[in-house]
């Protein structure tokens, strides 16, 4: 997915159908262990939400090298350190505390 940046913390995801979602950041971390950046997003329109469906992402330099892409997350031992991170950040009930 490419990553188009609106404004400091909001992010335009488009699929590989030409779709845009907006989508509000979280966080970003950088991870020494994979050498790789990751962020943390979520749908904006969820933001006043309950809940929201937090997405992860590796931060990846695009093939042009002239902006960022969003790259899924495939390997599982990576995944749990990403899910381990995320859990730093949330109380028991789920909710985010920064």
């Amino acid at each position: 997915m490419s990553k188009q940046d609106n404004n400091e913390d909001m992010i335009t995801l488009i699929d590989e159908n030409g779709n845009e979602q907006l989508f509000k950041e979280l966080f970003t971390f950088d991870s020494d262990d994979y050498g790789k950046s990751y962020i943390f997003i979520y749908p904006a329109e969820q933001e006043n939400d309950d809940s929201v469906d937090i997405q992860a992402y590796i931060i990846a330099d695009n093939e042009d090298n002239d902006g960022q892409d969003l790259v899924p997350i495939e390997d599982d031992k990576e995944w749990d350190m990403v899910e381990e991170v995320l859990n730093t950040f949330l109380d028991n009930d789920g909710n985010f505390k920064a």
